[in-house]
């Protein structure tokens, strides 16, 4: 008998088992869970991989952030800010300090208009990078996603820790300004970072593209048509990816985005 050889090409698609059929399942999803913290319940009705049908029950996130407002001061108010979202504190204190600094007419100094963007795009990487780790790492793809996104986490971490002495509830920003100023040496590590940072977007997106449980369960899966998108107010990364080019630096930009 001959050998016969077979190209990896000529295999069946790996998505071809992928798509369960069968009887429609009730998952109650959350909100308790080991590994995650601030999450919500989920109702969820599903044919194998397909969610037909999503009840969301929202309230476990409340924290009664606007009462404590209203007995506090505007500057001791800016800490709760950190804790609207733990992996965003200085885009959260940022947008806090807009507001005021708004109804105040506050001017705020070019250094600190810049170290505000720079600490903003910061925030930004890491938590990007940390949402496609866990999303791997909840797809199946354990292990080297995450680490591979925690590495890049933990350098920017480090930064937000020398410049404001929180790695994540950082309490940085001011009315008219930062607590205190960056010097060189932050400032080069800081760009050395960024430098850097389209290396490891080159490895993970290898770790998407190739890995073959991600393509088995998000190819064609879940698909968001830019009217979709729009109509249920997706924003940010996600809106774009969804084909709609829209930017809320670009198209109202705040700080030093527009220049």
């Amino acid at each position: 008998m001959s050998e016969q050889t077979l190209e990896a090409t000529e295999r069946p698609p790996v998505t071809m088992g992928a798509r369960l059929d069968g009887e429609l399942l009730e998952v109650s999803m959350g909100p308790q869970h080991p590994s995650t913290h601030g999450v919500f319940r989920m109702n969820v009705t599903l044919e194998g991989e397909i969610v037909r049908k999503l009840k969301p029950v929202f309230g476990y996130l409340h924290r009664n952030h606007e009462k404590i407002g209203e007995n506090a001061t505007y500057l001791s108010s800016m800490p709760y800010t950190d804790r609207l979202d733990y992996f965003c504190s200085m885009t959260n204190n940022w947008a806090y300090a807009l507001s005021v600094e708004k109804l105040a007419g506050i001017e705020v100094p070019e250094r600190a208009e810049y170290l505000r963007v720079i600490l903003a795009e910061l925030t930004r990487l890491q938590n990007h990078a940390s949402l496609l780790g866990f999303l791997l790492s909840d797809m199946g793809a354990w292990g080297t996603p995450l680490m591979y996104a925690f590495r890049e986490r933990e350098k920017i971490l480090d930064l937000f820790e020398s410049l404001s002495g929180s790695r994540m509830m950082c309490d940085y920003m001011r009315f008219g300004g930062c607590r205190v100023d960056a010097d060189d040496e932050w400032l080069g590590r800081a760009k050395k970072i960024a430098d850097l940072f389209p290396k490891f977007l080159g490895e993970f997106e290898q770790l998407i593209l190739q890995n073959e449980i991600v393509i088995a369960r998000t190819q064609n899966v879940g698909k968001l048509s830019p009217e979709l998108a729009i109509n249920a107010g997706i924003t940010g990364p996600m809106l774009r990816a969804c084909g709609v080019n829209y930017d809320i630096r670009k198209v109202d930009g705040y700080g030093f985005y527009p220049r």
